[in-house]
Formats: structure tokens, C-alpha cells, sequence
């Protein structure tokens, strides 16, 4: 048993520090100079080079690519966390011809390569006029079939007895689905959330298609645009990457035990 332990714990650290190694990379590279970056060997020490950090704001609009992030990320949240639970408690525990169906429906939009929806999403933007705009960012992500799944797996494990207490006392549907069902499925409503803001302060191909001017873009689309063709600013692009990493590191660390406990009670039922 010791032994087994021995052998699951080197994996474990192992692994971790498979996982560490390219972020302690991208900090002791954003402290070189680009001479130095690109050398041959490379140099496992960094050399103490902050402005890099000053240099990100010199090159990039940051301080808009950043609240455009905030914006895309937050509101895309708020949507699937309120559409997606409203849509999961639908197919959880109301009764309607068709529900089977239509929640086969959707699922098999998980099927399907998101890349194909860009060309339909940008005609749509175009059509309305949304280009080099918050709402091209914000719109298409407010929904997924995703959310919902992940959802009504967890609506499935909340004991049905609450409900039925609080029909029973008078309350409606919209009444037992705010006051009764959400405040229970907060640990799944977390873990949804942090998905998608992952998810959406990640971002790269869809901002990068529907928003061309540097000051609409977002952080992920405006890093890209630092690397040249023929060179690039390798120790700027990874300070870039390190302040746009930040946020989302810490705003993980403070929930992770709710985004662990809402995925884990998710499969509870099928």
C-alpha cells in the first residue's frame, strides 16, 4: 500500500510539474531581452528586465483590450449562467411533448465543430451592423448546449421534495425555479461560470474575425497581433500574456472548491 502510494504521489508531482513548467517559462522569459530570449541554448536565468511589463502598454491599447475582455467575459457569463439554467430546469423537471426530443436536439449540437458556425455568425453581425463591437463579442456566447447539459445534470440530483413542498405551499414555477432550485444548484452555477469565463477571456478566433480595430479587440486577440511576421517580440508577448493571465488565475484559486464540488455533483444522474 505504501508503495502504491509512493508511486501515485511521483505521478501526481510529476505531472504538476509538467503543467507548472510553462508558466515558470513565460515569467523568466518576460524578464529577458529579446537577444537573449532567442539564444542558442537557451538561458534558464532571467535577466531582471521589468520594462518589459511598461513596454506591453507602449505597444498595445491595454487598458481597452483589458475592459473589453472584462466586458465580452462577464456578460457572456451572466447570459449562460441565467439562459442555460433556465433551459436545464426545463428539461429537469417540467413536462412538455417533445422534451426528450428536443433535449436530443440539442445535444447533438455538442457534435458539432463551433468552426463551422463562424461564417453564419458573421453574416449575421455583418447584416446588423454589429462589426468592431461589444455586442458581436458578447451576443453569439450568451448560450450553449453545453450549459444546459452540464445544468441539467445537476438539477437531476437536487431532491425533488423541496419542490414539491413549496408547490404545494403556493409557489410557481418561476417562484421554485429563483427561490428554491438556483440557490441549491450554487455549486453547478459556479462551475459553469468559471467555465465560461475561462472559456471567454480565451477567446481567440471569433474576436479576432468579427473586431479589426485594435481598440475593440480583446486581450487574446490583441497578443496575437504582436507576433511579426519576421520577428517577434517574444519577452513583451509573454509579459502580455502574464498580466492577461492574472485575473483569471485568481479569480480560480478563490473558487475552486465551488468549481470542483459543481462538477463533480453534475454526474450524478443521468
Amino acid at each position: 500500500m505504501r508503495n502504491k502510494n509512493l508511486s501515485v504521489h511521483t505521478i501526481l508531482i510529476a505531472s504538476a510539474l509538467a503543467m507548472v513548467a510553462p508558466f515558470v517559462w513565460q515569467i523568466i522569459t518576460s524578464l529577458k531581452s529579446l537577444s537573449n530570449a532567442t539564444k542558442v541554448p537557451p538561458s534558464l536565468l532571467p535577466e531582471g528586465r521589468w520594462d518589459n511589463y511598461g513596454k506591453v502598454f507602449d505597444v498595445l491599447p491595454f487598458g481597452h483590450q483589458f475592459l473589453n475582455t472584462v466586458l465580452m467575459a462577464g456578460l457572456r457569463t451572466i447570459g449562460q449562467v441565467l439562459f442555460c439554467s433556465m433551459a436545464a430546469y426545463a428539461f429537469a423537471r417540467l413536462r412538455f411533448p417533445g422534451r426528450n426530443l428536443l433535449f436530443g436536439i440539442l445535444l447533438s449540437v455538442l457534435m458539432v465543430p463551433p468552426q463551422l458556425f463562424i461564417i453564419p455568425q458573421y453574416q449575421i453581425m455583418s447584416s446588423l451592423g454589429w462589426l468592431n463591437s461589444l455586442q458581436a463579442l458578447v451576443v453569439p456566447g450568451l448560450f450553449s448546449a453545453f450549459g444546459v447539459f452540464l445544468l441539467r445534470q445537476f438539477f437531476l440530483g437536487l431532491p425533488k421534495e423541496l419542490e414539491e413542498a413549496a408547490a404545494i405551499d403556493g409557489a410557481g414555477t418561476v417562484r421554485i425555479y429563483w427561490s428554491i432550485v438556483l440557490p441549491l444548484a450554487r455549486p453547478g452555477l459556479v462551475a459553469l461560470a468559471l467555465l465560461v469565463l475561462l472559456w471567454s477571456w480565451n477567446d481567440l478566433f471569433w474576436p479576432l474575425v468579427v473586431n479589426t480595430d485594435p481598440s475593440k479587440m480583446t486581450l487574446s486577440a490583441g497578443l496575437a497581433s504582436l507576433q511579426g511576421q519576421f520577428q517577434t517580440d517574444y519577452p513583451v508577448l509573454m509579459a502580455g500574456s502574464l498580466l492577461a493571465s492574472l485575473p483569471i488565475i485568481v479569480i480560480f484559486t478563490l473558487l475552486q472548491r465551488q468549481f470542483i464540488q459543481g462538477i463533480a455533483t453534475s454526474g450524478i444522474k443521468g
